[in-house]
Parts: C-alpha cells; structure tokens; sequence
C-alpha cells in the first residue's frame, strides 16, 4: 500500500473502532507504528480526548511493560524499529488493548512479529485477574484464511481494518 492508502486507511480504522466502542478505557494501550505498519496513534488520540490514559509497550528484560504515553515526553529505541517512554514513565495496566498484527483471520487469530511478547503480555496481566479487551489492529489486506493456533495464543475479542470490524 501507498502512503496516502496508509494514511486514509488509518483514519478509517480510527473511525470505525470509535463508533464500535460504546464503553471506553481508563487506560488504552497502544503501539508506535513502525515500517508500513498501520498507524494507530489517530485512534489513540481519539480515546485519549475520551479521557483514557494511553500507553505502549517498552522491552524490559525480554517482557513488555506498558509505560504511560505523555505529550512531550521523550522516548528511547525499543529495537524493532520502535520506540517508548524512559524508565522513569508511569507503568500501567491495559483495559484495552490495541495489538499489531503481521496477519490475522476471522476467528481472532493473529500472527505478531514471532517472539510472543504480545501473548505473554496477556498472560501476564490475567494472572492478575485482569481481562483487557484486544483489539487487533491492520490493513484488510493482511487477512488470511486462519492463522494456526498454539495454546498459549491468545485470540483476540475485535479485529479492526479499513473493511470493517469483525467482533470474534
């Protein structure tokens, strides 16, 4: 995809995530793009003006951390290409979470960039009686017919793309 389908196609996602949740996050975490990546910081800043506290993933010892996104605040290399708020940045709980996604299928599949930092994320913050809404975030076009499932995978609730959202 271009960069201008790029564009349009996230404001779209932003437009249909919006309308689809009614009820809103205290605190949403979500992702820097990186590559040609879908870009979700317009739906971020969406929940955002709806009040939510935002925040993204850091590396940390091989896990992730969700450390609190704030204008202005400087951010530091993550690897892959991505960045994050420094050590000193709040470290928050995800409602709600926006996940990127390399491929993905209709039934909450997904397939993330292969080290399993996302799935152990999740497992991490259900064990602490923790149920954040996932939110599967990509092009239509990164759609395959199913994405094979290992048990510790964990499915998504919604997959959002410039088609549409499909509910799981």
């Amino acid at each position: 995809m271009d960069v201008s389908a790029r564009i349009e196609a996230s404001l779209t996602v932003r437009d249909l995530v919006a309308d689809q949740i009614k009820v809103f996050p205290a605190i949403l975490s979500g992702f820097l793009p990186i590559r040609s990546e879908i870009d979700v910081r317009p739906l971020m800043m969406t929940f955002a003006d709806r009040r939510a506290r935002l925040c993204v993933p850091a590396i940390v010892d091989g896990t992730l951390q969700f450390r609190e996104l704030l204008r202005g605040a400087e951010l530091e290399p993550q690897g892959f290409g991505t960045f994050a708020p420094g050590p000193e940045a709040a470290v928050l709980d995800p409602e709600m979470m926006l996940v990127p996604l390399a491929a993905f299928d209709k039934r909450g599949g997904r397939i993330g960039y292969g080290r399993g930092y996302y799935d152990r994320a999740i497992a991490s913050l259900r064990a602490k009686g923790l149920a954040p809404m996932l939110i599967g975030v990509a092009f239509a076009c990164q759609e395959v017919e199913a994405v094979p499932m290992d048990p510790h995978d964990v499915p998504l609730d919604l997959v959002a793309t410039e088609a549409g959202v499909i509910v799981v």
